[in-house]
Order: C-alpha cells, then sequence, then structure tokens
C-alpha cells in the first residue's frame, strides 16, 4: 500500500494541527480504520491563508514565475499523477469506497487531464484593447482575483479538487483547500506531488477539518478573495449568505435530480446502458447522476425489463478487485440516509422491482446497498424530488415530449439531463427546452477538461472546466490612458 499522508499542509510542509486534533478515517468497505488525519482549526486557516497570501504579493516566487513557467509545473504535476495514477487511486479507493476501476482508470486520468488543459491556458488569460476615442489608449487587463478557498466533497476527492485547483493555479492564484473529512487522503497525497513538482510553499494549502469549523473559517476570513464550493445545495446556501459578510465572490456547484429521458424510437439498449451507468456509476453519489428515469409510455416495459436485468446482475464486491462496478457508499450515515430513502420510496406508493436494501460482500461488514429501482413513481414523491445521493433510481413515465419536458423540469434543481432518441431535431428541441446546466444526447456522464459544468435554478452558478471557468479565478481591471 502506498505511504499515507494524514497531517495537514500548509507553507508546503506537513504539519499536525495546532491544537492537536485529529478525526479518525475509515475504509467503507471494511469499517476498518485507515488513518488519525490532523483536523484544522481557526488558527490553521489563519496560518493557511498567510502562507498564500505570502505569495499574491509582488516579489513572491509566484507572481514573479513567468506564466509559462507556471504551465510547466500545472504539467509535471500532471504527468506525476499520470504516473502515479495506482497509488492514488488505491488511496481514494480505501477512502471512499469506490470500485479501483473508477479511482484509479476514470477519475484519477480525468484529474490529470484538467491540469494538463489548464496547463495551456497559463499565459492566455489575457485583457484587449477597447478603442474609445482618438485622444485615450484604454485597454483591460485580466488579473488573478488572489486567494481562493476551495471546499469540496467526498465523492470525487480528487478530481473535484483538481477541478478547482487547475484553474486557479494557472490563473496565477494562490489555493486555500478544505478536502471532505471522510475522503481527505488523495487530496492530501496530491499536495506531495505538487510539491515534488516545484510548486512554491504556500501556493497550495490543504486543511482538512469540519466544515463548521473550517469551512465556516475560510468564508469569513478577510485574507480569502473567492471562495469555490462544491457540495450539497442546503450548505451552499448558508454560504452565500456567510460571503455576504465579506463581500467574496463566490460560485456553487450543487446538488441535482437529473432527469434521463428516454423515448419509445431510441436505441433502448444503449439507453437501458446509459440508465444504468447513469445512477450506479459511482454508487449513485454524484451530482449529476441521472436519478429520474422519465421514460415514454409506449417503450416502459421492454426498458424496464432490460434494466433490471442489467441492475439484478450488478453484485457489490471489494472495491480493490479490478473487476468490481459496485462499491460501498462512503459511510454509514450515508447508507442510512439512501436507505431511509428506499422506505419513503415504498411508503409513497412507488414499485420496488429491484434491490432495495443493504447488502454485504460475505464478511458482514460494510456500507454497500443492492442497485435500487422504483417504478410508478409520481413526481410529488420523495424520491422523485430529493437528492438522494446513492445507488437509487426513480421511474416515472411521460406520454410525449411536452410531458417529459414538464416532468423534466419539475425540480428546483438544474445541474444534468439527457435525451435518447434517434430523431435528431427532438434531441435538440429537448435538450433546449431542459434547465439544465449540461445536457447528454443519447449518452450520459461523459466530461472533459473543456467543456464547461455547472448548474441552473439550485444546483448553484458558475462553472467548473472549460474557459468558462478562468472567470472564477481573474477580476478585470480597466485602464485608461489620455493622450
Amino acid at each position: 500500500m502506498p505511504d499515507i499522508q494524514h497531517q495537514l499542509f500548509i507553507n508546503g510542509e506537513f504539519v499536525d494541527a495546532r491544537s492537536g486534533e485529529t478525526f479518525a478515517t475509515s475504509n467503507p468497505a471494511t469499517e476498518e480504520k485507515i488513518a488519525d488525519v490532523a483536523s484544522a482549526g481557526v488558527d490553521d486557516v489563519d496560518a493557511a491563508v498567510k502562507a498564500a497570501r505570502a505569495q499574491m504579493e509582488p516579489g513572491s516566487e509566484w507572481q514573479k514565475m513567468k506564466p509559462r513557467d507556471r504551465a510547466k509545473v500545472l504539467w509535471r504535476i500532471a504527468d506525476m499523477l499520470s504516473a502515479k495514477a495506482a497509488d492514488i487511486g488505491h488511496i481514494e479507493t480505501i477512502d471512499n469506497g469506490k470500485p479501483i476501476f473508477e479511482s484509479q482508470f476514470v477519475d484519477t486520468p480525468a484529474a490529470a487531464e484538467c491540469l494538463y488543459y489548464f496547463a495551456g491556458w497559463s499565459g492566455k488569460v489575457t485583457g484587449e484593447t477597447i478603442p474609445i476615442a482618438d485622444n485615450a489608449f484604454t485597454y483591460t487587463l485580466r488579473e488573478p482575483v488572489g486567494v481562493v478557498g476551495a471546499i469540496t466533497p467526498w465523492n470525487f476527492p480528487l478530481m473535484l479538487a483538481v477541478w478547482k485547483i487547475a484553474p486557479a493555479l494557472a490563473c496565477g492564484n494562490t489555493v486555500v483547500i478544505k478536502p471532505a473529512s471522510n475522503t481527505s487522503l488523495s487530496l492530501l497525497k496530491f499536495a506531495e506531488y505538487a510539491k515534488e513538482c516545484g510548486l512554491p510553499p504556500g501556493v497550495l494549502n490543504v486543511i482538512p477539518g469540519s466544515g463548521s469549523v473550517v469551512g465556516n473559517a475560510m468564508v469569513d476570513h478577510p485574507g480569502i478573495d473567492a471562495i469555490a464550493f462544491t457540495g450539497s445545495t442546503e450548505v451552499g446556501k448558508g454560504l452565500m449568505a456567510r460571503a455576504a459578510k465579506t463581500l467574496k465572490k463566490i460560485s456553487l456547484e450543487l446538488g441535482g435530480k437529473s432527469p434521463n429521458v428516454v423515448f419509445a424510437d431510441s436505441d433502448l439498449e444503449a439507453a437501458a446502458r446509459g440508465a444504468l451507468n447513469a445512477i450506479f456509476y459511482g454508487k449513485g453519489e454524484v451530482c449529476a447522476a441521472g436519478s429520474r428515469l422519465l421514460v415514454e409510455e409506449s417503450a416502459h416495459d421492454e426498458l424496464m425489463a432490460k434494466l433490471t436485468e442489467r441492475a439484478n446482475k450488478m453484485v457489490a464486491a471489494d472495491p480493490l478487485h479490478p473487476k468490481t462496478r459496485l462499491g460501498a457508499l462512503v459511510s454509514k450515515s450515508q447508507m442510512d440516509t439512501v436507505l431511509s430513502y428506499i422506505e419513503a420510496g415504498k411508503s409513497d406508493g412507488a414499485k420496488l422491482i429491484a434491490g432495495g436494501e443493504r447488502t454485504d460482500i460475505g464478511t458482514g461488514k460494510g456500507y454497500f446497498v443492492k442497485p435500487t429501482i422504483f417504478d410508478d413513481v409520481e413526481v410529488d414523491h420523495r424520491i422523485a424530488k430529493e437528492e438522494i445521493f446513492g445507488p437509487v433510481l426513480a421511474t416515472i413515465r411521460f406520454k410525449d415530449a411536452d410531458d417529459a419536458v414538464a416532468k423534466a423540469n419539475a425540480t428546483v434543481y438544474g445541474l444534468a439531463a439527457a435525451v435518447w432518441t434517434r430523431d435528431i431535431s427532438k434531441a435538440h428541441r429537448i435538450a433546449k427546452s431542459i434547465k439544465a446546466g449540461t445536457v447528454w444526447i443519447n449518452t450520459y456522464n461523459l466530461y472533459d477538461p473543456a467543456l464547461p459544468f455547472g448548474g441552473f435554478k439550485e444546483s448553484g452558478f458558475g462553472r467548473d472546466q472549460g474557459k468558462d471557468a478562468l472567470e472564477k479565478y481573474t477580476q478585470t481591471k480597466s485602464v485608461w490612458v489620455n493622450l
């Protein structure tokens, strides 16, 4: 097993929390403790912010570095991440419970690709000249926003952190990041790699700890200029209200209840595979999960037969085995939440046709839940309205395209959606009508660093990935020169 870092990473060094406090992190597949992780407090937040601010000062190593040299550092980190995918994938799997296939061969390479992509933006974040009058020379500068406070979740611990770190550093900012307490280990290992690749001390600081202490302290700290948050809508609303006290720039990538719309004229084999991937990849602990399956009535029986057959073949197994596709939920509390929603689905009158209970891998331990499918779900059922964040699919029938759009949009969320049809004109019309930040057509759960990702409505605002992400990490200055 690779070495595990469990201390705070501040100013280029691994250090204990000033209070000496720690919290235990455990393997959700075995329920065994992995390590005691340093738990940051307010003083540690302040130390991390001071280290980050020092590298934003004129004359600091980071500010003197040419943009193309920043790009080289990011590229080296991406190279190391690619080379160490087995190690960091192992760490993430034992900490999160996701299959090693996902952590090593999907999530870690995606994080590396994000670093490569934004390395290419270093030196290309430019202002422009704006002709106003003959006696004036006017132009804009795109400058770093400053110290970025990032708060990231436990479902994709490394990848979603890199989605914020890469563009922030490419634009010349520094970062103080709080990973989720459940899953801090892969990001701490990433910090070790970043140091080895020549990232100057203080440019990246990783401070695990509770959200109520560390997260709130970051939002309150006058030395942090912007907050980039990924997590639940409830927490995001609280952070937004809190950030108003210091008028921090804030971006929020929040929850979802994404509709996966299948028309009768689609390739139902492909749609069944896509629906399975949409809800059961990552154990359903995915903000963009296709947790609402909307099926045209005439295709309902055929599609559900295909989907149920496939779901029943998905068996929980050791997440470290390369062929495992269904891992453990991240914690007992998350498992209990998922199981409570399954009971709510039954109580509301939905028809349980697959799964619906806890399982294990022969050890009697681990937070595993069978892939669960409900049919005959109504739009006002809790399992159709609330984000479950687990392997639970709510199936809703629709009559025609108008009914599909109405039911797809019958949610406070607007993160993602998908449309399955052979009619390309209909696909484009539906994609335009659904209120969501990402709409896939005849596929699901595909991402690329060049393509922006973020939500509408209560799924938040601001974009990760793509050129659009640069807006979060820069500010524009206008310069007017009289001639």
